[in-house]
């Protein structure tokens, strides 16, 4: 019997990529932007282990499609951050991989031409490219680790990682987790179910063993540390939100009963704003009210994630990818930058106020 016939049956064609460490080669880590990464990871962790009573913002696009308008928006984020560092630790939301609960545009590493042509070997390019200039101009990036082997090519510029709410249960995306080398935050399950991503946290806080790839792209064994800070974002569920104090309340309880210091951070988004941009803002503001009332143990609120773009809104793939309207999110629909803005700046406020 010839392989052919039992091996790759449903394969049509392989290509080679560049292996991470000849990637880095060709798109080294410049000095100030490796300075960002590293300062921004700590920031993260103080704030998660208390050490830093700052709330952390995660703000940006759902996915970046466009590299001009990735760069546009993170010159106005940056500002943002050195005007707010005071009550605040914000970075950008630079995501570049898409789950689908069936089919859709996968991200910009996946489809950089939103043309279904699968060019990942330009997409992992375009995806370091943006992330090095993103810290270049002092702005710490966070993104979603999806596949497994990505992060051997991005993560050393990342500064905080999220795993999301369809991949929170995946026992290959908890042991990636405790290999990497920031912290990382597990989402609660599409339906809502909060203790799937706290036993996520428990697992990745433990040594593990899997197959992976080496800087220089050959198979091996990986074996892990364990991440000490991992923690929960809710981002509500089929039911609805999940932010108000009885959700957090009852999330911190499962926690601690894991075992587990309290560190949450509130997806402003998704099921807690019913996928309305606007209510974001909402969300925002009662999440720092909640965190100010004195009255109630939500100190473990450390912070917040907000889906925000140029433009208000999102905007189908157009056949010619130059019809589409600029700053403007392809995936989920975003708060644009005038809202985000005043958001933020009430947020500030608030963060001053003492209850």
């Amino acid at each position: 019997m010839k392989d052919s016939q039992i091996r790759d049956v449903r394969i049509l064609a392989s290509s080679q990529l560049l292996s991470p460490e000849e990637m880095e080669e060709e798109l080294p880590i410049p000095e100030a932007a490796a300075v960002t990464v590293k300062t921004g990871r700590q920031e993260i962790q103080n704030i998660l282990r208390r050490e830093d009573d700052r709330f952390l913002v995660v703000a940006g696009p759902c996915s970046i499609h466009d590299p001009e308008a990735a760069y546009d928006y993170a010159s106005r984020l940056a500002e943002l951050r050195h005007k707010y560092a005071d009550r605040m630790c914000i970075i950008m939301r630079v995501y570049f991989e898409k789950p689908r609960t069936t089919v859709g545009w996968r991200g910009l590493i996946l489809d950089p031409g939103l043309d279904g042509t699968a060019d990942i070997a330009r997409g992992l390019k375009l995806a370091r490219e943006i992330l090095i200039k993103v810290n270049a101009a002092g702005l710490p990036a966070g993104s979603e680790m999806l596949d497994p082997i990505v992060p051997q090519y991005t993560a050393d510029l990342i500064s905080w990682a999220s795993i999301g709410a369809r991949t929170t249960e995946s026992q290959t995306h908890r042991e990636m987790a405790s290999g990497l080398s920031m912290p990382v935050g597990f989402k609660n399950a599409t339906d809502g179910d909060v203790q799937i991503a706290v036993n996520a946290i428990v697992s990745a806080r433990q040594p593990h063993a899997f197959i992976g790839i080496t800087r220089r792209g050959e198979a091996c064994i990986m074996k892990t540390l364990g991440n000490p800070d991992g923690h929960l974002i809710l981002r509500g569920g089929k039911n609805g939100p999940n932010y108000d104090s009885e959700s957090v309340c009852d999330a911190i309880s499962l926690l601690k009963n894991a075992g587990i210091r309290p560190s949450i951070i509130v997806d402003c988004s998704h099921g807690n704003s019913r996928k309305m941009p606007e209510n974001q803002i909402g969300v925002l503001h009662e999440t720092i009210r909640l965190r100010n009332n004195v009255d109630m143990p939500l100190r473990p609120l450390c912070g917040c994630m907000l889906e925000s773009n140029i433009e208000t809104g999102s905007q189908p793939i157009t056949a010619d990818p130059a019809d589409l309207k600029y700053g403007m999110s392809i995936t989920d629909p975003c708060l644009g930058w005038d809202l985000t803005a005043s958001a933020i700046a009430e947020a500030y406020k608030l963060l001053g106020e003492k209850h």
